[in-house]
């Protein structure tokens, strides 16, 4: 059969990117295949025996989920347990989120399940051409990550702003057009201008913040603080916790984690990159809120619902609290909800 030249690329997109999972390179890890990751038994005690819940795949695919770089230890922990319920192989690529969602817009390199740290994205990259809805599953909040020389250093949520300004240390970020841990180190930033009342804020603390301090996602910054190349860097809870790095808890004012705020977090905007080529598009501060979806044109439908009903289910989530991920009841944000869905509230 001879393809037309679109699905060509599209072809031969999808299998360079296998053929690269399978050589393990660059970001792209396999963490589940035939016998699974070498986390599997504790994922099989933690949360019952294969078959359980989750039927066996017939002769399952690969499948393959694209997810945010905080998600790393989340989404692994889940699929091993899914492997182990279900005999299913499941590789994992890793991106900032809005580098994700254009490998599917701009390269067409679709996978089977999408997993996002920002709910926006979908509405503003993906929706409704890719994606015909979202499930919103987990949230966080930003902090300051220390490196471990700095961290018997008396810095808290009351002088933070100081110690990142000081012209001595080096401030870690990841890229606010590629990486929504990025945008929202501006957002914090701006939020604590107005909490603190000091309008040059976030001018002295990007001041230390230099282009070669910035990183396509926040997990990338993690090796840095490790080593001593960053004194400091905004990520995720989650992300400092995994990496058992000290970290500063920011005041529920700033954190972007307290969903009372939403409309005190609203008043902060930056702008980044847009759908297409030369667009902008502006991001306003909003609690932070984790979705994943199952894209139109995912290579194996049935099985990436399959997945995506997993990971949404008691079992799933549990696997992702336990590393550290903190989860919420799912629910689904879209015109129609997808037919296996069983998990989700209503549609809003």
């Amino acid at each position: 059969m001879i393809l037309p030249p679109a699905r060509r690329t599209f072809v031969a997109s999808r299998t360079r990117a296998l053929a690269m999972l399978a050589l393990g390179v660059a970001s792209c890890v396999v963490v589940a295949c035939q016998g699974g990751h070498g986390d599997r038994s504790a994922a099989e005690a933690a949360h019952g025996s294969p078959g359980v819940g989750i039927a066996p795949l017939d002769t399952p695919p690969r499948l393959l989920v694209l997810h945010a770089g905080s998600l790393a230890a989340p989404m692994r922990a889940a699929l091993d347990s899914f492997t182990a319920r279900t005999g299913a192989r499941v590789a994992t690529m890793s991106a900032g989120s809005l580098e994700a969602a254009r490998r599917i817009t701009e390269l067409r390199d679709v996978p089977d399940v999408i997993a996002l740290a920002d709910e926006q994205v979908f509405p503003s990259l993906l929706m409704p051409d890719d994606v015909s809805g979202y499930f919103v599953f987990a949230r966080n909040r930003m902090v300051i990550a220390v490196t471990p020389r700095r961290a018997h250093e008396l810095t808290d949520s009351t002088n933070w702003y100081r110690a990142l300004a000081d012209s001595l240390v080096d401030v870690g970020r990841s890229d606010p057009d590629l990486d929504p841990a990025g945008y929202r180190a501006l957002l914090v930033l701006q939020l604590a201008a107005r909490v603190y009342h000091i309008p040059s804020l976030a001018q002295r603390v990007l001041a230390r913040s230099g282009p070669e301090n910035v990183r396509p996602k926040s997990s990338d910054l993690l090796a840095l603080l490790e080593t001593g190349v960053l004194d400091y860097a905004f990520v995720y809870e989650s992300s400092a916790r995994a990496a058992r790095l000290h970290w500063i808890q920011l005041p529920s004012s700033v954190d972007l984690g307290d969903e009372s705020k939403a409309a005190e977090y609203a008043m902060a905007s930056v702008k980044v990159k847009g759908r297409t080529r030369g667009e902008t598009m502006t991001v306003r501060g909003a609690p932070i809120r984790y979705a994943l979806a199952v894209p139109r044109e995912a290579p194996h439908p049935t099985a990436a619902s399959k997945l995506a009903e997993y990971l949404l289910s008691d079992a799933g989530l549990a696997a992702m609290r336990a590393a550290g991920l903190p989860t919420v009841q799912p629910h689904y944000v879209g015109a129609s909800p997808p037919k296996w869905l069983v998990v989700a509230a209503p549609p809003r």
